[in-house]
């Protein structure tokens, strides 16, 4: 096979030793010297034949990588070719296990592109439940990366859906929304920092991922939204009080400030007090960092930390 600039691909890639018994090393290193024989458009497309052929998973992810370093348009057919398995029937069972990796590998490098028309095939894989778990988990990070509002739908589906069996894809699923920034996902994130019960309950970082996910898409004062952060400063993670405090720190709800004094004065944390203190000072100036030092209501740590802000930050100002 060749193309319109004489290359010869078949050639090339019996040179590289590709598909053949030779050692795996020798071929990825036959590979990488391509580079020094071929300008960078002959390269791509001598990428892209060899990665559309390729069947050992470790030198089709070697050549991900190698696509992945030029973003190029052209490679996009390739890889979302390995990521339906349409070069799959070929394999074995324990063949096909590790291709689930190098699958999951190549959403990472489709979501690089920021190219919208791979967002249907990522969407067949992460609306299929019999599908592997890591690639879906590449697929609904890609999908909040590459940005498109129609992933937004099929994303606060799998965020919802009880029956999931794994959590970390509807953690995955929360951070895409949060990317994505469509405020239809507002109150259904929103609704997974309310639940008092349950695998959200259970599972303190799905709510911290949804913190995450309102300070990305923004919630300005919306009065739910504030209500579920000053209820999540009484959740038992500390992380999950740190996230609603730099949550609440931006919200546009004039309560915030008092909200988040409270947690400086009664929370049992010293870390979440320390964020609190922090949040505080952003929202205002110097005169609570001087009340904290100066009150016996605050243990030292605090007062160090107040002294350490004044040190590294009031001192510059001055100067």
């Amino acid at each position: 096979m060749s193309n319109n600039n004489g290359l010869d691909f078949k050639l090339i890639a019996e040179k590289c030793g590709l598909n053949s018994k030779n050692d795996i090393g020798s071929v990825l290193s036959d590979i990488d010297n391509l580079k020094n024989e071929y300008p960078q458009k002959d390269l791509i497309a001598i990428y892209n034949y060899l990665l559309a052929n390729a069947q050992e998973p470790d030198v089709i992810m070697h050549l991900i990588r190698c696509v992945d370093m030029y973003r190029d348009s052209s490679s996009l057919e390739p890889l979302v070719d390995i990521l339906l398995f349409r070069n799959g029937d070929s394999l074995d069972l324990n063949q096909k296990e590790k291709y689930n990796n190098v699958r999951a590998m190549c959403a990472k490098a489709i979501a690089n592109q920021k190219n919208t028309n791979a967002v249907s095939s990522l969407l067949y894989c992460l609306n299929n439940k019999n599908e592997n778990y890591k690639v879906r988990l590449a697929c609904a990070d890609a999908l909040g990366r590459i940005g498109d509002k129609y992933a937004v739908a099929p994303l606060i589906e799998v965020m919802k859906d009880e029956d999931e069996k794994s959590v970390y894809l509807r953690e995955s699923a929360v951070s895409a929304l949060g990317l994505l920034g469509d405020a239809r996902a507002l109150d259904p994130i929103v609704s997974i920092i309310e639940t008092k019960q349950g695998i959200m309950d259970k599972f303190s970082f799905l709510k911290e991922r949804a913190i995450e996910a309102l300070m990305k898409m923004g919630f300005g004062d919306n009065e739910r939204v504030f209500k579920a952060l000053k209820n999540s400063l009484s959740d038992e993670s500390a992380q999950v009080r740190i996230n609603a405090i730099e949550a609440l720190m931006d919200s546009d709800n004039p309560k915030a400030y008092d909200t988040i004094k409270g947690v400086l004065d009664n929370d049992s944390d010293e870390e979440v007090k320390k964020n609190a203190l922090i949040a505080l000072y952003n929202m205002s100036d110097r005169r609570i960092l001087d009340m904290v030092v100066n009150s016996p209501n605050y243990s030292d740590a605090l007062k160090m930390e107040a002294v350490g802000i004044i040190d590294e930050y009031e001192t510059e100002s001055e100067t």
